[in-house]
């Protein structure tokens, strides 16, 4: 077995004390960029020790920096270098806009393309696109970090792309997982047999029936968990049990909504801080559920592994013409000693809206927390008391249960 450095056979503890005296670093950085400074002005960078006081510090989210960017600021405040300074500058949908570095792996999906045998020798077909958004350097970046060439295809004109698949003799695909078929089946229409042996996508789902489907041509495809912000967060390995954690960023599952973490295996909102010094994002929500796997992988990487995209956290809802969101929520849980959680349901009763709140308590009387529905939900809805540990452990907060047809 062949690994990308040594980092990814660290054990625990060692991991952790390295992972903490880089974060311990970033935190100090972090205190004097004009994005942190309000939220982190208390937080003394030398206390944050373990997982528990991580768990501390305030999420950072998506809109958090869509208002920073708004206010002014390309960046937020967020970056520790100049604008001009980063090689690239990225605009994904909203608009957003994140930094880019050619540095060697900035975007830590080497790491990734090692473990699915992409490396020297290889020419990679990057279907991912290269305009504006930065999925195509990212991949890019992966693929020079390992010693491979790139033809940077992007997506569209797919007899070009089957053209120079067969004139260059590309032998691994990178992009999404579903366009990478759309290309063999352009090829076998054209009468042309490609020499793609191996797929790293991301982007989208890979369901079982495709990864299936590619096995029988003859190509391994692998699939990694990367975004915009943070780059590589994690990544199959040819055992395919689960996705394990890049060594450039520390995880956390908590409850959607807040930043409070919850036990291993339970299904929650993952959170990340990433240790790019350039961009450091701390306590980052991507508004992704997920959940950790016990154990370490068979292919003998020893880090974390979760158990891939289950979802999205942000699980806001209309309901009688509000919103409700996991937020609120939240509040409502951390409201009352006695409730332990809770789950808001959304049904309809004939043409009208319904609410339903679920509470996990010892309590008895619903009447109890009556008020504090109203108050932070904004809305009246009918309470049904549970015993802790009753409300599903799938990430769930809000379920809409309304049917349109």
């Amino acid at each position: 077995m062949s690994f990308f450095d040594a980092l990814e056979t660290r054990r625990a503890e060692q991991r952790l004390d390295e992972n903490f005296i880089a974060l311990r670093a970033q935190i100090a950085q972090a205190k004097t960029l004009s994005g942190y400074q309000s939220s982190f002005s208390s937080v003394d960078p030398k206390a944050v020790l373990t997982l528990g006081d991580l768990a501390k510090l305030p999420v950072l989210r998506k809109s958090d920096l869509t208002k920073a960017q708004k206010s002014g600021q390309t960046l937020g405040g967020y970056n520790a270098r100049a604008l001009s300074d980063f090689a690239h500058i990225f605009q994904s949908p909203g608009p957003i806009y994140e930094p880019g570095g050619l540095e060697h792996d900035w975007w830590r999906m080497g790491r990734f393309a090692h473990a699915a045998g992409v490396g020297q020798g290889d020419i990679v077909q990057n279907c991912f696109g290269y305009h504006l958004t930065p999925a195509g350097m990212i991949f890019e970046s992966g693929a020079r970090a390992v010693g491979a060439a790139v033809l940077p295809a992007g997506v569209g004109q797919t007899d070009l792309q089957v053209r120079a698949a067969v004139d260059i003799g590309t032998t691994a695909y990178a992009g999404t997982p579903d366009y990478l078929k759309i290309i063999l089946d352009k090829a076998a229409e054209m009468g042309e047999t490609l020499s793609i042996s191996k797929a790293v996508v991301g982007g989208g789902a890979l369901f079982p029936s495709l990864r299936q489907d590619y096995a029988e041509r003859g190509i391994a495809c692998l699939q990694c968990y990367a975004t915009a912000d943070l780059g590589n967060i994690a990544y199959e390995s040819p055992a395919m049990e689960g996705m394990i954690i890049d060594e450039g960023v520390i995880v956390e599952i908590v409850t959607p909504g807040t930043g409070t973490p919850i036990p291993e295996g339970e299904v929650g909102e993952v959170i990340v801080t990433t240790l790019n010094t350039d961009y450091p994002l701390i306590r980052f929500a991507t508004g992704d559920l997920s959940a950790v796997l016990p154990g370490q992988s068979p292919c003998g990487r020893t880090n974390m592994r979760i158990k891939g995209w289950m979802g999205r956290a942000d699980q806001t809802t209309k309901i009688k013409g509000m919103f409700v969101r996991p937020e609120q929520v939240a509040a409502l849980v951390a409201s009352h000693a006695a409730i332990d959680r809770a789950r808001v349901i959304a049904t309809r009763e004939g043409d009208m809206d319904a609410m339903s709140v679920q509470i996990e308590t010892t309590a008895s009387e619903p009447s109890l927390f009556d008020d504090l529905v109203k108050r932070h939900l904004k809305l009246k809805g009918v309470l049904v008391l549970v015993a802790p540990g009753a409300l599903p452990r799938d990430g769930l907060v809000i379920e809409d249960q309304r049917k349109y047809d």
